[in-house]
Order: C-alpha cells, then structure tokens, then sequence
C-alpha cells in the first residue's frame, strides 16, 4: 500500500491509477472498517489515521490530475466522512526518499508534464 506525498502531476499513469485504487482501499478501511483487519495496522495505514480530511484532499488532487488527463472519473469519495486533519504530515519515506525510489522504477515518472 502507498500513498505517495509527491503532486500527482509527476506520476506516470501507472503510479497515479494504483496509488487511486490503494488511497480508496485505505478510505474504506478507515471509514468503514474503523481499525479491524490485518491492514489497519500497515505503516501507511496508521500515519492517515485521523486525517480523513486530507486523505480527501489527496484524492481530488489526483482527480484533478485524472481529469487534466483526460481519464474519467467514477468514484467520488463521501465528503462528509472527511473529518480530522487536513495535512499530512507523517511521512513512512521522506518526500526526498519517494523521488529516489520513484526514480529508481525506470517508469515515465517525473518526465516532463
């Protein structure tokens, strides 16, 4: 599971469309699941725990990016569950520490946008 702290606009269409489908896998075990199951105790679990409001907007940052695109986009998230912190500000690597590794996947990542 990641949710990268990088803008999305410097992720290659595969990194943006997984960390999309891991970020609503996290949303529905913090908002429905509420710390039952195995991953409700992962590292990037624990570091959003509180922090609805951010995730949120985390999510419609890479919708925008989605959008600028031109990918469709068919799975909003509940505002009204986005409570507690609007920053992230727990990193599990550096944001020094993502660009590294992201650069490291020999991917289009990072290429001019």
């Amino acid at each position: 599971m990641r949710i990268w702290d990088i803008p999305p606009k410097y992720l290659c269409r595969k990194h943006l469309l997984a960390e999309h489908r891991e970020l609503h896998g996290l949303w529905n075990i913090l908002t429905k699941h509420k710390g039952k199951g195995g991953y409700s105790y992962h590292p990037e679990t624990l570091r959003w725990a509180g922090k609805k409001k951010a995730l949120y907007l985390r999510h419609e940052a890479l919708v925008k990016e989605f959008r600028r695109r031109g990918y469709r986009h068919l799975t909003p998230l509940n505002k009204k569950l986005a409570d507690g912190k609007a920053r992230q500000n727990i990193f599990v690597d550096s944001i020094k520490r993502q660009k590294i590794l992201l650069k490291k996947k020999l991917c289009p990542c990072f290429l001019a946008k």
